[in-house]
């Protein structure tokens, strides 16, 4: 006589399909917990590159003031000299992360009011600068970057 050799699953062994949904709803919590979190990682991250940015290109422009008051000519550098690679900066204008297009990078000249701060419609991206305040700021305003 031959032992049958099917083999089948219990019903015991088996998940049942309240302990399933048990399970998606868990996580579908857990990941509503986590996204809001996760938003906030890349809006800090923005910020930060922003931050850094403002202060890395300002104290450029403080230098360049300093440097030339010793001369015996204090003055901001002009448009061309804060583009100018090795000039002001050692290195490029980094883009400003709160705008994604070719253009981002690029430093326009604009006139400071310090009340509000200009942003150009026309062309949303970049930075703004004025040479003759010496004052650098965002050509966007989406968290108030430019009240920093």
């Amino acid at each position: 006589m031959q032992r049958s050799t099917k083999h089948y699953i219990s019903p015991r062994r088996a998940f049942t399909l309240i302990e399933l949904i048990a399970v998606i709803v868990v996580l579908a919590i857990l990941a509503g917990v986590a996204l809001p979190r996760y938003l906030d990682y890349s809006a800090n991250a923005r910020e930060s590159a922003v931050r850094g940015t403002l202060g890395g290109v300002r104290s450029g422009i403080a230098n360049f003031y300093s440097f030339s008051a010793l001369e015996g000519d204090p003055q901001y550098p002009t448009l061309t000299e804060l583009n100018e690679v090795g000039t002001v900066m050692q290195e490029p204008i980094p883009p400003n992360p709160y705008k994604d297009s070719g253009d981002a990078n690029e430093v326009r000249e604009a006139t400071w009011n310090e009340d509000n701060p200009p942003v150009s419609a026309e062309a949303p991206e970049g930075w703004n600068y004025d040479p003759a305040a010496g004052k650098f700021w965002a050509n966007s305003n989406e968290v108030g970057e430019n009240s920093w």
